[in-house]
């Protein structure tokens, strides 16, 4: 938990340019499971994103975007900007229903 509130404490105006566009330094905040975390900006592959976030490597990642949640192949890239928002869950079985 201590890492989640190192990057309020690197970023003291924050909040000023958050409408301006993206973060800027190499490292920037992104949000996974409601948990702010740091992570260099650029396109991460969604491994990536899941070891920052602490989310297990066997669970689906999505990313909100536009209100909607988008599920992130595990192979597939990212470009992180900063403010990204992440959630993540397990990974749906889908055939035992049938």
């Amino acid at each position: 938990m201590s890492q989640a509130t190192l990057g309020a404490d690197r970023h003291p105006g924050d909040d000023h340019g958050k409408g301006d566009g993206p973060q800027t330094g190499p490292l920037v905040t992104i949000t996974v499971n409601n948990v702010p975390y740091e992570i260099h900006r650029g396109r991460q592959t969604v491994t990536a994103i899941k070891t920052v976030g602490k989310v297990p490597l066997a669970d689906d990642l999505e990313q909100v975007v536009d209100n909607k949640l988008v599920l992130l192949p595990d192979n597939s890239e990212v470009t992180i900007k900063g403010g990204e928002v992440f959630v993540s869950h397990p990974k749906d079985s889908g055939s035992s229903c049938h």
